[in-house]
């Protein structure tokens, strides 16, 4: 079924399960580091340029955001990994995300976003294997493909994939590739 995606709309910001949306859509969840991209892979997907706030320093989404779009919800995590806030604040950020992907019942799947022009950190191997353990249906999305040339995307997805073990899907918010496809599994996994 096709996303009007007219009907897209911020939500709410939390911290806690006493702060996230009381409602019936299904959501998915957009994990990865700091700085990989999240709120740009949402503002590429509603075709709004503004619609998820983004920053090119580290650690600027410090809640959890919910954004309807039309039947179903994306839900824009903090990221995990290097960000420039407090140690204490990262701890949180660790709690506040792991809550929510263990005990939220409207979470169908996930986007885990990496960043296709670096080797996968520890970190992004700790959450695809939690992911894998977890049973949790999920999307992996290699970030910033316009930032390498295409002569090299083999070889870089090579890397994402020989770390994760995961084939990864290319996107890029600039040029919008990779847009459809992951709207596509995004549509499959919410009618699961």
């Amino acid at each position: 079924m096709e996303l009007n995606l007219h009907k897209s709309k911020f939500l709410t910001s939390a911290v806690n399960a006493q702060g996230y949306p009381d409602h019936d859509l299904k959501e998915i969840a957009l994990v990865g580091r700091s700085n990989v991209g999240k709120s740009s892979l949402i503002n590429t997907l509603v075709n709004r340029k503004k619609f998820a706030r983004t920053s090119n320093q580290p650690g600027r989404t410090q809640t959890i955001n919910f954004y309807q779009v039309d039947y179903l919800c994306l839900v824009d995590l903090p990221g995990y990994g290097f960000a420039k806030v407090p140690v204490e604040v990262r701890h949180q950020w660790g709690s506040m995300i792991e809550q929510y992907l263990l005990e939220r019942p409207n979470l169908v799947g996930v986007l885990h976003l990496v960043d296709l022009r670096h080797k996968p950190t520890a970190d992004d191997v700790l959450m695809a294997n939690w992911l894998k353990e977890m049973d949790m249906p999920h999307i992996l999305v290699a970030t910033k493909a316009d930032k390498i040339s295409r002569g090299q995307y083999q070889r870089h997805a090579k890397v994402i994939r020989d770390s994760l073990q995961a084939e990864p899907l290319l996107f890029s918010a600039e040029t919008k590739e990779g847009r459809d496809e992951i709207w596509a599994l995004v549509r499959h996994l919410s009618q699961n």
